[in-house]
C-alpha cells in the first residue's frame, strides 16, 4: 500500500465516527420522514400504515394551527434578530476598551448563555409572573399597570422574544468583540488624523471592517430561531390561543403526543423545503464575496 492509499485510510478512520452518526441521526431520520409524510403512520399501530400519497399535505395547508405556528415564527425571527444582534453589538462595544471590571461584566453578559434554556424559561416564567412576579411589582411600585406578559395572545410571542434575545446576546457578543479586536488601531489613528468624529468612525470604519463578523452573527442567529421550542414549551405551551405554537413544536405535539407520526412528517417536509428557500434567498443576499 502506498503512502497516499496509506493516508486515504487513516483519514477515513477518523471519520468513519463522524460519518456513522451523521448517517443514523441526519440522513436516515430524513429519509424515513419523507417516506413517512405519503403514509397514514399512526406510533401506537406501526404495522397498520398505508401510503396515503398527498394527503397529508393537503390537510396541512388546511391546518389554522400550523398557518399559525408559520406567522409566530416569521414573527419571532423578524424581532429577534434585530434585537439580540443590535444588542450583542452594543454589549461589544461597551467592553471593548480597556476599563476596568470588563472581565466582571463579560462574564456577567455571557453567564445566561451556558445556562440550559429551560432554567431560563423557568426563571423567567417566575420573574414575569402577573401577581408575584418581580418585573410586575416593579411596574406597579412605579405607578404602572401589571402587564399579562405570557397570559396575552398580543405580548405572549414579543415577551418570548426578549427572553431569547437576552439569553443569546452574550454569545454574539463575544463573536462581535473578537472582530472589534481585529481591527488595526492604525486605522483609528488615521481616521482622528483626518477630524472624523466617533459616529463616523463608527458608521463608516467600524461597521463595514465588521460586516463578516456581522454576517457570521445573522446566520447562525437565523438558524437557531428557526429551531425556537423550548421557550414556548416551558413557558406558554404554545397559548394563549396558539400565539407562540412554533412549527418545531407543533411538530413535536403531533408527534409524539398525538402519535400521527405520518402527518407530523409530513410538516417536517413542508418547513424543511421553506428553510431551504429561506436559506437560498440568504445566500443570494450574502454573497461568498461579501464574507
Amino acid at each position: 500500500m502506498n503512502i497516499n492509499k496509506r493516508e486515504n485510510v487513516a483519514a477515513y478512520s477518523f471519520l468513519a465516527p463522524s460519518l456513522i452518526l451523521l448517517g443514523l441521526f441526519l440522513i436516515i431520520p430524513a429519509i424515513l420522514a419523507i417516506y413517512y409524510a405519503f403514509t397514514d403512520y399512526y406510533l401506537l399501530t406501526p404495522d397498520r400504515r398505508q401510503f396515503v400519497g398527498l394527503a397529508n399535505f393537503i390537510e396541512i395547508f388546511k391546518d389554522p394551527i400550523f398557518k399559525q405556528s408559520l406567522k409566530n415564527i416569521l414573527i419571532f425571527v423578524t424581532c429577534v434578530i434585530p434585537i439580540q444582534v443590535g444588542s450583542a453589538l452594543g454589549l461589544a462595544l461597551l467592553i471593548n476598551k480597556q476599563r476596568k471590571g470588563n472581565i466582571f461584566f463579560k462574564v456577567a453578559f455571557f453567564s445566561p448563555v451556558v445556562l440550559s434554556l429551560v432554567v431560563i424559561s423557568v426563571l423567567w416564567l417566575y420573574l414575569l409572573n402577573p401577581s408575584e412576579g418581580l418585573v410586575n411589582n416593579v411596574l406597579v411600585n412605579i405607578g404602572l399597570n401589571p402587564q399579562p406578559f405570557l397570559s396575552s395572545p398580543n405580548q405572549a410571542i414579543y415577551t418570548i422574544v426578549f427572553v431569547s434575545a437576552w439569553q443569546g446576546a452574550g454569545y454574539q457578543m463575544l463573536i462581535f468583540l473578537a472582530g472589534l479586536q481585529n481591527i488595526p488601531n492604525t486605522v483609528y489613528e488615521a481616521a482622528d488624523i483626518d477630524g472624523v468624529n466617533k459616529w463616523q468612525r463608527f458608521i463608516h470604519i467600524t461597521m463595514p471592517l465588521l460586516k463578516p463578523t456581522s454576517i457570521l452573527i445573522m446566520i447562525t442567529t437565523l438558524i437557531a430561531a428557526f429551531k425556537l421550542i423550548i421557550q414556548p414549551m416551558v413557558m406558554t405551551q404554545g397559548g394563549p390561543m396558539n400565539s407562540t405554537i412554533t412549527p418545531v413544536y407543533y411538530i413535536y405535539q403531533t408527534g409524539f403526543s398525538d402519535r400521527m407520526i405520518g402527518y407530523a412528517s409530513a410538516m417536517t417536509v413542508i418547513f424543511g423545503i421553506l428553510i431551504g428557500i429561506v436559506t437560498l434567498i440568504q445566500s443570494k443576499v450574502t454573497k461568498e464575496d461579501d464574507i
